[in-house]
């Protein structure tokens, strides 16, 4: 049956069984047919090492099966219970700055450690024997928000054996990691180790190393435990993933190893920022999905938090950032958490059942928004259209931020979000893609920072290029490659010889820095001394030490166009250049065959029309030339 699933995370061994039977009495006014149930129940669920009290685990599964929800069950390793932290005290994570933490929050393990190891692989073994054959099974969720590292003794040892496979030879990484500087060469490998604080910057290439060391150490573990619940169960098994600076994990390797990829999103900005981020996330979710539909895991209904203060959304904007996901791909929408806890760190997260009750406004949109889903089930194995791609490179990102780069403000993710975010404001759908990857089918492709870059994927770019594609390029591209070794000869390193221009030096600007453009545009953040050597002169550097010098350049080769933009252009300068106009509207597309699904998502205060044929599937209504959609309303039209 073609459907798309609602629900959230849910945590019944927070409540009385009381409380149960008026959840399953709730979901099903709320139409949600999928919840998460045990993501943080390993101490509940085995007390004491061996001991497992499953009893209320299988009354809510019997009694989410008999009301007709399936479950999404969760291995519970994100949070060890206390035993296994005073019996395993070598197993608790270390800092960067040597401090092994105390038990008392989630996450409190070191991956590298063998009894975590061991342990997560019983509790996930003891629940693939025990609801293999459950009827409300769905799917299995694996941890929760794979992310967390450590730089202790163990970790250390795994990290060196890494190391090992990775270049074979102390001479190898000794090049590699350039440790002829500040007298870092290595003569054993047991010298080496975390790139924990030092006295001053750490070696760039050791610290990108460790984060690439940590995504797959830690595909390992979740590998682990997959194959604990596959031994018993062929139905789909995945993780959320969760996106942040701190995340040292490569969604797009892992996502082979997930049969659905799933994600957490949080918006941070309470403007509309928050819808920006939401089209961001769920564009980097499909990329890594290969196109093919993907599934959000976890939102906040009611709330956006920007590290300060939770901002209570809007009438209508927890609906308009669902479809927002649902309309670039997911398979549904999902929450954390259902109920709101009572205690606990996160009591004030915000939940589909708030503290005050089904009797609030926020359950009241979580049931109209149910009442909706299924009026739009026909979606979901539909693929997304889009004809523009941006290149992501999580590597490159982990590199910038472990690099003294010659201006603080440098941000790779900030780079490409500005990217995306020409785009959307201008409602055009983009998708994401790796800078190895196929993009024959895209009219443009653009390239924000690509600070490290291989030569196979600077050789891929020239490609497309050749056979007509139109490739941007963005400032402090190609700099360095697999190693962080700077590129000789000048900027941009790997695609000079494709941009046409040599880059001699760099302008960094400071924070309240604007360059002036001959074209009347305007820059910021940064500028570069830039040599048109092959390339034609599209705008000039207009004032100040770079008067006159080229600020974007073009080079055609092949059928197609290389340009070269070298400062960050403000707004409107960005959308004369790929020549786009603002909206207010969302529209994505979705098809299949010969029928396209459109989505309308009105983000401004004002009613708008918009031309559309074919038939209105939330009003259940036909549209013929004209489609109104109401302020902060949405709607999904069918055509063929």
């Amino acid at each position: 049956m073609t459907r798309l699933w609602y629900g959230g995370d849910y945590n019944p061994e927070q409540w009385d069984p009381a409380v149960w039977k008026a959840d399953l009495d709730l979901m099903q006014q709320a139409g949600v047919n999928l919840v998460t149930v045990g993501v943080f129940s390993w101490s509940t669920l085995e007390p004491a090492p061996g001991r497992y009290e499953f009893g209320w685990l299988d009354q809510v599964l019997d009694l989410l099966h008999t009301g007709g929800i399936s479950v999404d069950l969760a291995t519970p390793t994100a949070s060890p219970p206390p035993w296994f932290s005073r019996l395993h005290p070598e197993a608790l994570p270390v800092t960067a700055d040597g401090v092994r933490l105390s038990h008392g929050s989630r996450d409190t393990y070191c991956a590298c450690a063998p009894a975590y190891r061991e342990a997560a692989r019983g509790i996930a073994r003891a629940l693939a024997e025990r609801y293999h054959d459950h009827p409300a099974l769905a799917m299995w969720h694996v941890h929760n928000e794979y992310g967390t590292t450590c730089h202790c003794s163990l970790a250390a040892e795994r990290f060196r054996d890494w190391l090992r496979e990775r270049y074979t030879s102390l001479d190898r990484l000794n090049e590699a990691w350039t440790t002829a500087f500040w007298s870092q060469g290595y003569d054993d490998w047991a010298d080496i180790e975390p790139p924990r604080k030092t006295q001053y910057l750490v070696n760039p290439t050791q610290y990108l190393d460790y984060r690439r060391f940590w995504s797959d150490e830690l595909l390992a573990a979740y590998l682990e435990q997959k194959a604990e619940l596959r031994t018993h169960s062929a139905l789909p098994i995945t993780t959320n993933f969760v996106f942040g600076s701190w995340v040292p994990v490569n969604h797009a390797r892992w996502a082979s190893e997930v049969d659905v990829v799933a994600i957490d999103h949080y918006p941070d900005d309470a403007g509309i920022g928050a819808e920006e981020q939401t089209a961001f996330g769920s564009d980097l979710a499909r990329s890594w999905s290969g196109g093919k539909p993907w599934l959000l895991m976890e939102q906040a209904a009611g709330s956006v938090n920007d590290g300060r203060l939770l901002h209570t959304k809007e009438p209508g904007r927890m609906a308009r950032h669902s479809l927002s996901h649902i309309a670039r791909g997911s398979s549904g929408a999902l929450f954390f958490q259902w109920r709101a806890s009572r205690g606990g760190a996160e009591m004030y997260h915000s939940a589909m059942v708030p503290h005050a009750g089904p009797d609030s406004r926020i359950f009241r949109e979580v049931a109209e928004l149910g009442a909706v889903l299924p009026r739009l089930a026909e979606v979901a194995e539909s693929t997304v259209v889009a004809d523009v791609a941006i290149l992501w490179d999580v590597e490159c990102w982990w590199a910038m931020q472990g690099t003294h780069l010659p201006s603080s403000a440098l941000d790779y993710l900030s780079a490409v979000r500005s990217a995306h975010r020409h785009f959307w404001r201008a409602d055009v759908t983009v998708d994401f893609a790796a800078p190895d990857a196929d993009l024959t089918g895209y009219r443009l492709v653009v390239v924000p920072s690509l600070y490290l870059i291989s030569d196979r994927a600077a050789a891929h770019l020239a490609e497309y290029v050749e056979s007509g594609g139109q490739l941007v390029v963005t400032y402090f591209s190609g700099v360095v490659d697999d190693d962080l070794r700077v590129r000789l000869g000048g900027y941009p390193g790997a695609l000079r010889e494709l941009l046409g221009v040599r880059v001699e030096e760099f302008h960094p600007l400071p924070a309240d820095g604007e360059v002036a453009l001959s074209s009347g545009g305007r820059g910021r953040l940064w500028s570069e001394q830039v040599h048109a050597v092959s390339a034609e002169v599209v705008d000039r550097y207009a004032g100040g030490v770079l008067d006159g010098k080229p600020a974007i350049t073009r080079r055609r080769v092949g059928a197609g166009s290389a340009w070269y933009v070298s400062t960050e252009l403000d707004d409107q300068t960005a959308a004369n250049l790929f020549g786009l106009s603002s909206s207010d509207v969302e529209t994505v597309r979705r098809s299949d065959g010969d029928t396209t699904w459109t989505f309308v998502i009105n983000h401004s205060d004002a009613d708008i029309v918009v031309p559309a044929e074919g038939t209105e599937l939330v009003g259940q209504r036909p549209v013929d030339g004209e489609l109104s959609v109401p302020a902060g309303g949405y709607a999904v039209v069918r055509s063929v």
